[in-house]
């Protein structure tokens, strides 16, 4: 079984049954104990659980309500969705993120000849009349207070397409460019759509540097471009210039 399959099975567990232990997961998923401790040193070092004593157990969630981030910053974010949707060529396939930044660029796209992919059911809402766009909306499990579809269906989902460019929200960038989450189940969303994309859109405002998240999505050669409203810090400038990612600022 491939890490990456085994790492969202254990995960998955985690979020069912609240904890488990290294020999229940090495029985479950058929592989050593050795194998196991290996995994959850990696998925606690990045943030996606908690280990604890002879096993590991959820860390919890702690995104705010869509609903309540859609009225901060509304002119910040439309103008990084502005230039973000600039950066688009006609007929070009495109995936949105979730969030309410993914949202603004959304409303940016509607008129244009374009496939655009999202697990956000705010996009979705935004283009669904929109006949020149073909629309497609990811399968998974529905986050309610977060508009968004998550887990191994919509992970699944992704490795089925391909798009020409991300636009990838993030709730803080930290000093040398890792990009984080604060929503350890939305992790893996994001990873596979950086997966199944050519070029990788960062779009963050000036409150993203250096924000918060306690979970990396990714590092900074992972991206193509980052969108902002302010310049970043001088050593999250100097990663990313050393990376090869270029920084618009709007």
């Amino acid at each position: 079984m491939l890490s990456e399959r085994r790492h969202g099975l254990i995960l998955r567990t985690l979020r069912t049954n609240g904890s488990a232990t290294i020999s229940a997961l090495s029985e479950q998923l058929g592989v050593s104990s050795a194998t196991i401790r290996r995994d959850l040193v990696q998925l606690g070092e990045e943030g996606l659980l908690k280990r604890v004593y002879g096993g590991a157990a959820p860390v919890e969630d702690r995104d705010d309500p869509f609903v309540d981030v859609a009225t901060v910053r509304v002119a910040e974010k439309d103008a990084i969705a502005v230039r973000c949707a600039e950066l688009v060529k006609d007929g070009e396939t495109v995936l949105l993120d979730i969030g309410t930044t993914a949202h603004r660029i959304a409303r940016q796209l509607r008129g244009r000849s374009l496939t655009v992919i999202t697990s956000s059911l705010a996009v979705f809402e935004e283009l669904k009349d929109e006949e020149s766009i073909q629309l497609v909306l990811l399968g998974g499990v529905l986050r309610r207070d977060y508009r968004s579809l998550v887990g191994f269906l919509t992970e699944d989902n992704l490795r089925q397409v391909h798009a020409d460019r991300l636009f990838l929200g993030t709730s803080g960038v930290r000093p040398g460019g890792q990009v984080m989450d604060t929503t350890v189940v939305e992790v893996p969303v994001k990873r596979a759509m950086i997966a199944a994309s050519d070029q990788v859109v960062l779009a963050a405002d000036l409150a993203k540097f250096p924000g918060s998240g306690m979970a990396r999505v990714c590092g900074p050669r992972e991206l193509s471009t980052v969108v902002t409203n302010a310049p970043a810090d001088d050593k999250t400038r100097a990663a990313l210039r050393e990376a090869g990612v270029e920084v618009i600022e709007v």
